[in-house]
């Protein structure tokens, strides 16, 4: 779930925002660390266990706050058909490329999304993007170039295209824009449904979609990968609670921005648990993205208070 999906909220408890956001990014990293430690399984098979096992975790949370049974009304029943489907088509393609790359590098390439995001909004949805927004657009993904550069091995005799690291880098960037149109759909759909019901749909039909890979070859599991599997489901369903309250408690400008604590998670996790040693590519590459990601909020901030300033505006009486 992204800002967007998140309910207007009291704005009065930041601290407790911010560490229930940091709390998600935790919760999100378990969920890319237990996938990673699963290995090279078919990408519908971790689609599957990803979305039903994080099923149990909303629907407890949904009932704690008393938004289970409101949770599945609908009027756009299609909508969340199609969201599901492109948002299945992003997470499969996420963890194809996860399980090929450096913990790192996937999580850095994976925040293309917000800026492709942008791109989206300005095409499919007529938003208003200024210069200085294309301008953090084009520099962060000249970031995710650079990372990305060593990988795919352009001009070098070994694997080009063919190795696994290089389809990787493919497969995430690719998983990355998809699920920025996914946030688009996501967008439709607040201005008619709830978070939790958008929330919850997507969970039910990403496991039903994922179902139809089985005839593509699942494979059985070991006892450690199904317990990976079923971690990383619980991890991100957990995950989206902690995300939902953050943006309960804080503003998004304020709350937002801590996403990227996870660049430096990702970092630490991949040493010490998969030895896997960040190059200089990544880090730089990693440094661009995040600041790039961090002034978009800026600027989406500053936008909305200039709007808000104007609707004021309009409202007075002019004497």
């Amino acid at each position: 779930m992204s800002p967007s999906e998140a309910s207007p909220s009291s704005q009065s408890r930041p601290l407790l925002a911010i560490g229930l956001k940091v709390g998600s990014v935790v919760a999100f990293m378990g969920m890319a660390t237990a996938i990673k430690y699963a290995g090279q399984l078919p990408a519908g098979q971790i689609v599957f266990f990803r979305s039903f096992f994080a099923i149990l975790p909303i629907c407890a949370y949904l009932l704690v706050v008393g938004e289970l049974s409101g949770a599945w009304r609908t009027s756009h029943p299609v909508g969340h058909v199609m969201r599901g489907i492109v948002g299945v088509a992003a997470m499969a393609l996420g963890f194809f490329g996860l399980t090929r790359l450096p913990l790192p590098d996937a999580t850095a390439i994976g925040y293309a999304r917000p800026l492709v995001t942008v791109i989206f909004g300005a095409v499919l949805l007529g938003e208003t993007v200024r210069r200085y927004r294309w301008s953090a657009v084009t520099v962060g993904l000249l970031g995710v170039i650079i990372i990305s550069w060593p990988k795919l091995q352009l001009f070098r005799g070994g694997g080009g295209f063919g190795g696994d690291e290089a389809l990787g880098v493919i497969t995430t960037f690719v998983g990355a824009c998809i699920a920025g149109l996914a946030m688009v759909l996501v967008r439709r759909l607040l201005v008619t449904e709830r978070t939790s019901t958008i929330v919850l749909y997507f969970s039910v039909t990403a496991t039903v979609f994922s179902l139809v890979t089985i005839p593509f070859g699942w494979e059985a599991l070991s006892v450690t990968q199904a317990v990976s599997l079923i971690l990383s489901g619980f991890f991100g369903g957990l995950g989206q609670i902690l995300l939902t309250e953050s943006y309960r408690h804080g503003e998004v400008s304020v709350v937002a921005p801590f996403e990227y604590t996870s660049v430096v998670l990702s970092i630490a996790i991949g040493f010490f648990v998969f030895a896997e040693v960040p190059g200089v590519a990544t880090i730089i590459g990693s440094a661009i993205v995040t600041v790039s990601g961090i002034y978009i909020i800026y600027r989406e901030r500053q936008l909305g208070l200039e709007r808000r300033g104007a609707a004021r505006r309009s409202v007075t009486p002019q004497g």
